[in-house]
């Protein structure tokens, strides 16, 4: 085999090897796949959590604390996301459904203000809905997703205790088998 020969298959293999990790990428990122667990719970991320503000649609500044003590779904999305799209509507159910029994969806839109409140209004999300920008990425970092990937979710039991995390579209179905329990 010539130096030419090895340089092109060298290349060649560099080129497959770059193309199968950005499709693998945006396999997992559009929910496609479970990575595992999903993200590994870091012990000091429900402390991060329970320490942030971020405002809300009207602008204020609304302390996730606040929720302490009640069975938390902390998902982070944006208006261009396509599998936060679609998740949302199961998540307004299953906060209708659960309510009264110490559930609260918080919605952390990681987008501009004004798409998301023209969403929250369009599909009528009926929980909490925040806006953040780096601040709120640093967060589901901080709650594990160090691939910075949407949509992500985070489930707190009402000790304050990360119970899961899940990267990429959450069915409804696996969902309420997680809060359930915990309610």
């Amino acid at each position: 085999m010539t130096k030419l020969q090895q340089t092109l298959l060298y290349a060649g293999i560099a080129v497959l090897a770059v193309t199968a990790g950005f499709l693998l990428r945006g396999h997992l990122m559009n929910g496609n796949a479970e990575p595992g667990a999903d993200a590994a719970v870091p012990t000091k991320g429900a402390e991060a959590i329970f320490a942030a503000s971020l405002p809300d649609l009207q602008g204020t500044n609304q302390a996730i604390s606040q929720w302490r003590g009640k069975v938390m779904v902390i998902n982070f999305w944006a208006t261009w996301c396509e599998p936060c799209r679609k998740e949302i509507p199961e998540f307004i159910e299953l906060q209708e459904k659960f309510r009264d029994s110490g559930l609260i969806f918080i919605g952390i839109a990681v987008d501009q203000k004004e798409k998301a409140i023209a969403f929250s209004k369009e599909i009528g999300i009926n929980y909490p809905v925040l806006v953040g920008d780096m601040k709120a990425m640093e967060l589901a970092d901080a709650a594990g997703n160090r691939q910075g990937a949407l949509p992500f979710t985070v489930v707190i039991d009402r000790s304050g205790k990360i119970i899961g995390t899940k990267l990429g579209r959450l069915s409804q179905d696996k969902l309420e088998s997680m809060v359930k329990p915990l309610l």
